[in-house]
């Protein structure tokens, strides 16, 4: 049967690292780290109970820190390159190896990742890792290549003739001629907002056999499929002609593409990719929503007008780049978060994507370093989330330590993810939006309210109503299902007879009675099942 994807992504620098006593630019050795082995049994079978179906593990291969491992044959970098204590993890170093921070044994650093992975895949979890196809760090040099493997030379980069490399941050950094920097800046002096510290690289044929042989590295040590940074950088072409080699080797590889201009979506799936990032869509338009800066119906015009791309789209509130919904600079309450939830890992069959913590309301409110306080979780620091610290207790992994109100937004997100992973109409079916229908009505705010319809065509006992209020006050709120909606579905002259609520809060008592009529609490959502002539849709 088919399954939703539900992906988990995870920074294991941060996950595991029980030190309650950071301090803002604090070294590995005064704040600590995660490890691959603290990514145990326990917290893997904790993350698959969540109905996660996917991990992706962030900051994997080797990249650019301030760590000292010269001891163990990696060479120092120029502390000016890099970004924070324990650097971007998009800032490549080595291509071919992992990052040496996660490793509770330093020289067996790839044999604990390819433990990690078997472990994932005992728990039925599937392994992405990114991979960073636009730009490396300035100094990369792989110590770690296979046999026979050539390092990036100055034909794969973009040089500047004449130039000289000048560090928007003071250090001892020489570089002649200069070369561009990651984010397609051509200037010799990059700013702080730049990409400074990584080197773009040049699409060559030699760069396409390249990229194409350290995918097929990752597959070789087990990996599942990567999330491919900032996947509309590189050319398409590249794409269209490597995806199908790595999945010659491994059918199931799932490539997922960050990229954020739609008119080259349709370009992208074409190429091979499964899933592409759905940010400037339908996360913008629901942050938007939820803070008051849209009308609910929007939504409706957001997702529509993807037309057939919709299924291939990757839904999401949270991951590294975006702000904590739970902090002050987005909702500053994760429970406000659920009506979007819902619309977000509901309205249709793409997959949707969560970031650790987000189940727990993490703030993402601490000052940690380089990223400074701004409602995320710093991707460039040694550091220890509240919230997973106290869900990872001494390697437990439960939610004693946690806070009643923590427990119970986890609930939540574990009561509808079940019900995903259960229900063929959410994982599957068809989707009615109900808007039109209803934006006229008196009871039914199209500012505030949205509704839709599940439906799976094989399964005649589900079909589902959705609603959700993203307003501070509570909802009473009537929703029509015109003839139209059932005979699209195939169910025209059946009969209402009843309704149930699978999830959330609200005052049932209106699913008796057409049209129904539902009281949703402040931020509020409700998923019901309704029945028809005796059968249960």
């Amino acid at each position: 049967m088919y399954k939703k994807p539900i992906i988990y992504q995870l920074l294991p620098r941060l996950f595991g690292n029980e030190n309650s006593s950071c301090i803002p630019h604090g070294s590995i050795q005064e704040n600590g780290t995660g490890k691959f082995a603290h990514i145990n049994t326990a917290a893997l079978t904790a993350i698959k109970r969540l109905g996660v179906t996917h991990i992706w593990l962030t900051g994997i291969i080797e990249h650019a820190s301030t760590t000292d491992y010269s001891a163990y044959g990696i060479a120092p970098v120029d502390a000016c390159l890099v970004k924070g204590k324990a650097g971007s993890p998009y800032a490549i170093r080595d291509y071919y190896d992992v990052c040496p921070d996660l490793a509770q044994d330093v020289p067996r650093r790839m044999a604990e990742f390819e433990d990690l992975v078997r472990r994932c895949h005992d728990c039925g979890l599937l392994v992405l890792i990114d991979f960073v196809p636009n730009h490396v760090f300035r100094q990369y040099a792989s110590d770690a290549k296979p046999l026979g493997v050539d390092d990036f030379g100055e034909d794969n980069f973009y040089g500047l003739p004449g130039t000289r490399f000048v560090s928007p941050v003071a250090g001892d950094y020489q570089e002649a001629p200069a070369k561009a920097s990651g984010n397609d800046c051509f200037r010799p002096d990059p700013s702080l907002d730049d990409w400074y510290e990584t080197v773009k690289l040049n699409y060559n044929l030699d760069t396409w056999h390249k990229m194409r042989d350290i995918l097929s590295f990752w597959v070789g040590k087990g990996v599942d499929g990567f999330r491919c940074d900032m996947a509309e950088m590189a050319p398409t072409d590249f794409w269209a002609w490597v995806i199908p080699q790595i999945k010659t080797q491994k059918k199931e590889a799932l490539f997922i593409a960050e990229v954020y201009r739609p008119e080259l979506y349709r370009d992208f799936i074409a190429c091979g990719f499964d899933y592409l990032y759905d940010k400037v869509g339908l996360y913008d338009t629901l942050k938007a929503v939820l803070r008051g800066e849209r009308p609910a119906d929007d939504i409706s015009r957001c997702w529509q007008q993807l037309g057939d791309l919709q299924p291939a789209m990757l839904h999401f509130l949270e991951n590294h780049d975006e702000q904590r919904i739970a902090s002050d600079f987005f909702m500053g309450d994760g429970f406000k978060a659920l009506p979007a939830l819902v619309v977000s890992a509901c309205l249709n069959t793409s997959a949707f994507m969560l970031y650790a913590g987000q189940e727990f309301g993490e703030r993402g409110m601490d000052a940690e370093g380089f990223s400074g306080l701004d409602g995320r979780t710093s991707i460039f620091d040694y550091w220890s989330p509240d919230s997973l610290r106290r869900f990872y207790h001494r390697g437990q992994c439960n939610t004693e330590q946690l806070s009643l109100s923590e427990r119970r937004l986890y609930g939540l997100y574990t009561d509808l993810f079940s019900l995903i992973d259960s229900c063929p109409a959410l994982a599957w079916g068809a989707t009615y939006d109900l808007v039109y229908a209803n934006r006229h009505h008196g009871r039914f705010d199209p500012r505030k309210h949205f509704a839709f319809l599940r439906y799976a065509a094989d399964r005649e006992d589900e079909l589902l109503l959705v609603a959700v209020n993203f307003d501070n006050r509570p909802a009473d709120m009537d929703i029509h299902i015109p003839p139209h909606a059932l005979e699209h579905f195939g169910m025209a002259g059946r009969d209402w007879t009843s309704g149930t609520l699978l999830f959330g809060t609200a005052d049932t008592d209106g699913l008796m009675r057409t049209p129904f009529s539902l009281g949703l609490p402040a931020w509020g959502a409700a998923i019901c099942l309704l029945s028809f002539h005796g059968y249960r849709f």
